[in-house]
């Protein structure tokens, strides 16, 4: 099948490619091209990446930004780690306990109509409308539905995009709970070298519910983003000639400045959560991966070490650069749902998710102007529904999703490879699928 005609522009022409999680390709701007749909783009049958060597028009690179252009970023999202480099999360040397299975055959039927239209679809449409590469539901404790689609694979990992925020959020209220941080305290009291910076008067809070004033733009279709000098920093790669910016992810936060004022609104920039990550890493001698794999990880019974992206002094992307197997990250929804309990230990404390699930700020989360997530909040990088029985999600560009319903007693973990990366794209399918599935799954016996 040939290239799309964006895939085919020279690479001069082409946007420099973010580093993962809150990685967005120019799909995102207002002339975006026509996509081939999920079986047309579908990596394993393009063969990407396959031949020894493989075949000049079937190989990605890091280095010029091809990783991530569609349809190459469907096998990209699956293999970071042979194109980067990462620091790994340790799954322990325990042996990985399994989880139950009773697999269902009635949800790929199950029928909902997306948010905008008339027309129905089933939960199996869903999952190729959202470019699905693994999804897993678990309800009751028990895998009753897992499916893999392109080049993931059960014993594959895939990239968390920003569903890393949540999880080391989950972190940082930890360590809120057990007292070793004061939420109420200032950054700086943590991290002095962002005295300078628009952190300097920001509370720990505020970081962890977005609710800074920032002078960062996400705008991915904006060249002069300060998305884009995020990722420069950090880049692994040498710098251009001449280059004179930051060259690392906490050199590049000092540079930050103020724009409004902290504690107004919800303000979703991923660099709050990279803000976190040094102050977790300050206060427990830790940097985001170990304390992951200490924590949490090697306390799951996960089959699979995880793993970070990191910038060029091995600093892991706290914000978005989190791979995992897609069964691990179910164990880590499912924990949560059981109030941080798994595997026969209190993992979390149980304040750290009853936190969550009581929710933030409405009315600051309000002014961030999200018109399909009226009356949600956001804490400690959780987005938080309205929904009774305290329903919580991570979300992360090109699909990727954590779904927690306490009430329906069901976790969702799904990993895709949307061509958009903007959740807008796939949350008028999302939306509604999943909550037909927990009311399904919330009327059995």
């Amino acid at each position: 099948m040939p290239m799309p005609q964006f895939f085919r522009r020279p690479l001069a022409r082409r946007t420099p490619a973010i580093l993962l999680g809150f990685c967005a390709s120019i799909a995102g701007a207002a002339d975006q091209p026509v996509f081939p749909d999920a079986a047309a783009s579908d990596p394993a049958k393009l063969g990407w990446m396959v031949g020894s060597p493989p075949p000049a028009e079937r190989t990605v690179r890091f280095e010029d930004g091809s990783y991530f252009q569609f349809p190459a970023m469907r096998w990209s999202v699956s293999n970071f780690r042979q194109l980067m480099p990462t620091i790994n999360v340790s799954r322990g040397l325990g042996a990985p306990v399994a989880l139950p299975t009773a697999l269902r055959s009635d949800i790929d039927s199950l029928s909902f109509t997306p948010i905008g239209t008339q027309q129905a679809m089933t939960w199996e449409q869903s999952l190729a409308a959202t470019y699905t590469d693994g999804i897993v539901v678990l309800h009751r404790g028990k895998i009753v539905y897992e499916r893999y689609f392109g080049v993931l694979t059960p014993e594959g990992q895939h990239a968390a995009m920003s569903v890393t925020k949540s999880v080391v959020g989950t972190l940082g209220a930890t360590l809120v709970a057990e007292g070793r941080i004061d939420a109420s305290k200032r950054v700086v009291d943590y991290v002095p070298e962002l005295a300078h910076s628009a952190f300097a008067n920001a509370s720990v809070r505020q970081v962890l519910d977005m609710t800074t004033g920032l002078k960062y733009s996400e705008d991915y279709a904006d060249p002069n983003a300060e998305v884009w000098a995020h990722a420069q920093a950090g880049n692994p790669l040498p710098k251009p000639k001449g280059y004179t910016g930051p060259r690392t992810y906490y050199e590049f936060l000092q540079s930050v400045q103020l724009e409004g004022k902290h504690g107004v609104a919800f303000s979703y920039k991923t660099i709050n959560t990279d803000v976190l990550g040094w102050v977790i890493a300050r206060v427990s001698g830790r940097n985001v991966a170990q304390l992951l794999s200490e924590r949490i990880w090697s306390r799951l019974g996960a089959e699979q070490d995880a793993y970070f992206t990191v910038d060029s002094i091995g600093t892991p992307f706290a914000g978005g650069g989190l791979n995992t197997g897609l069964r691990d990250l179910a164990r880590f929804g499912e924990m949560l749902r059981n109030d941080g309990q798994f595997n026969g230990q209190q993992i979390i404390p149980q304040a750290v998710v009853t936190d969550i699930r009581q929710g933030g700020d409405k009315e600051a989360f309000a002014k961030a102007g999200y018109a399909l997530l009226k009356g949600w909040s956001y804490r400690s990088m959780w987005w938080v529904t309205n929904k009774d029985g305290g329903a919580f999600m991570a979300r992360g560009v090109h699909g990727q999703r954590i779904y927690i319903d306490p009430k329906a007693q069901m976790v969702i973990v799904r990993y895709a490879s949307h061509p958009v990366a903007s959740n807008s794209a796939n949350d008028p399918v999302t939306l509604p699928a999943f909550d037909a599935l927990a009311a399904h799954l919330q009327s059995l016996p």
